[in-house]
């Protein structure tokens, strides 16, 4: 199977962009893609960023994609469902699994048939990270992750008291932690991870829905 690095820099060939052209466009730094498609990157937290600008999933961009690079329909095959939840839910819950099913409105298919088991899928609010992700998306957030577990520029949803949001993590030389909105026009852009703030969980996928009542999965661009 081939590496991440491999994947990246076969896609990102296969849409005749430069690693200069793969900065721009994602707002992932040029030297990091670079690390990457070394092999020699200490994070892999950028992987959402560059499988938008991509056009993938994140999932296409790890393992590999086999089909047409500009098919806009990913094809999902499960009889796993995954719950949607809403931000109130994610503020107070402990996990999935404590959750009272007749509470959730909403199931959805994974992204992936190995998306780990206590996922959960939360409906993106807001324009504090457009055009990244808007208003309607759907994020998919693994709550098995630890602070201690987390990369600078990983993307989280954290809560405070009751309150769930959805932030880049940047995590500085001295280990303080900030959160940071996608949108450079969103006011705070930027916060600290302050005590009292809780990780909810790391999102590792996500998709646009393309109108009608049964969402699907594309490649965002």
């Amino acid at each position: 199977m081939a590496t991440l690095g491999e994947n990246l820099k076969k896609l990102r060939k296969a849409k005749k962009m430069t690693q200069k052209e793969l900065a721009q466009k994602s707002g992932v730094k040029q030297s990091v893609i670079s690390d990457l498609e070394t092999g020699n990157a200490k994070s892999t937290g950028s992987i959402l960023e560059l499988a938008n600008a991509l056009g993938v999933t994140a999932e296409e961009l790890k393992k590999g994609i086999t089909g047409d690079f500009d098919n806009n329909v990913v094809s999902i095959t499960s009889n796993k469902l995954i719950p949607v939840l809403s931000w109130v839910q994610a503020g107070i819950m402990t996990s999935v699994e404590a959750l009272n099913p007749s509470e959730i409105t909403e199931w959805l298919p994974p992204l992936s048939s190995d998306d780990p088991d206590g996922c959960f899928y939360l409906k993106v609010v807001g324009i504090s990270n457009f055009p990244t992700y808007q208003d309607g998306d759907y994020i998919l957030v693994n709550p098995s992750f630890q602070v201690c577990d987390l990369l600078s520029e990983d993307l989280i949803v954290v809560r405070n008291s009751t309150d769930a949001t959805f932030k880049k993590l940047i995590i500085e030389s001295d280990e303080r932690k900030y959160l940071q909105a996608l949108n450079p026009n969103f006011q705070p852009n930027i916060i600290e991870f302050e005590e009292g703030m809780e990780l909810v969980g790391l999102v590792i996928d996500a998709f646009r829905p393309l109108g009608g009542s049964r969402p699907k999965r594309v490649r965002k661009s």
